[in-house]
């Protein structure tokens, strides 16, 4: 395997394993055997940009694909996941859901037909749990917009007893929060950012298990970690970003390890400097 093979697999999603998020997505799992009720248990994930929220997310639907039963030659979709639109707009969420599902629909379908197909879909899918990544798009509109939103939310979770899960930023919890009712059917799980213990050292441990390099980097010693930590600011998606920018330049320089010096080399800025780059032009 040549160097451009190589890169080519650093540049590779990769989904690392860590306690916070193997407890995360075992609670997911578990609501998909909740016993159907009038107050279905949901979950509301929070974090900030970047620290790992949509890989979860994606992980989990990952581990539950559409499956074919073979008891009533139908397909079953157990869990199925869309993006929140940019505001809150009952009928592009809508839109999203047949999208996902691969369903046709017509621009001139009333709002009323629509809402029941997509009810009636879910309900022939056996979908579980419906996820809404980027919830905090929700405040992106007029507080009657909003409302309006929050009430398709409850209205499938009333209607087909199935679980919730949305995911965004700090704002989704304040935007969850503008309907009492279903504020709290939601248990928050805030995804933190990363500090120096033995935990990230672990992580470390699973992003260098995962170099196509041919000799070790030890980036679980002091020097290394301490400075990736501090360049990432604590966040698990620009940790990756560092180790793969550090793996991609050692590997165009004919190195089988990373140095600390590469470290130097790659021309990372961290998140809170990005800005300031741009104000001083």
């Amino acid at each position: 395997m040549d160097n451009k093979d190589r890169i080519k697999i650093v540049r590779e999603p990769k989904w690392i394993n860590y306690s916070a998020a193997v407890q995360i997505i075992k609670e997911l799992n578990d609501l998909k055997f909740y016993p159907k009720s009038s107050r279905m248990p949901n979950v509301l994930l929070v974090g900030d940009s970047n620290n790992g929220k949509t890989a979860l997310i994606e992980k989990f639907i990952s581990l539950n694909p559409a499956m074919f039963s073979k008891e009533n030659n139908e397909m079953i979709c157990p869990v199925i996941g869309v993006q929140a639109p940019p505001e809150p707009d009952e009928r592009r969420f809508y839109n999203s859901i047949l999208e996902q599902l691969l369903a046709p629909y017509k621009i001139s379908e009333k709002l009323d037909a629509r809402q029941i197909r997509v009810k009636n879909l879910l309900q022939r899918l056996e979908v579980k749990v419906l996820i809404i990544d980027e919830i905090h798009h929700v405040l992106a509109g007029a507080p009657t917009k909003q409302r309006k939103f929050l009430n398709v939310l409850k209205f499938l979770s009333n209607e087909l007893k199935i679980s919730l899960v949305c995911a965004g930023t700090k704002d989704a919890f304040n935007a969850i929060q503008t309907d009492p009712q279903l504020s709290n059917r939601f248990v928050p799980r805030v995804l933190k950012r990363w500090k120096f213990d033995n935990e990230y050292k672990r992580l470390l441990l699973s992003f260098e298990s995962k170099l196509p390099l041919k000799e070790e980097s030890h980036l679980i010693e002091d020097g290394y970690a301490q400075k990736i930590l501090a360049l990432s600011e604590g966040l698990i998606g620009e940790i990756s970003k560092i180790i793969e920018l550090s793996t991609i330049w050692a590997l165009e320089n004919n190195l089988e390890k990373i140095t600390p010096d590469i470290l130097n080399e790659i021309r990372y800025v961290p998140p809170s400097d990005r800005k300031k780059m741009i104000y001083k032009l």
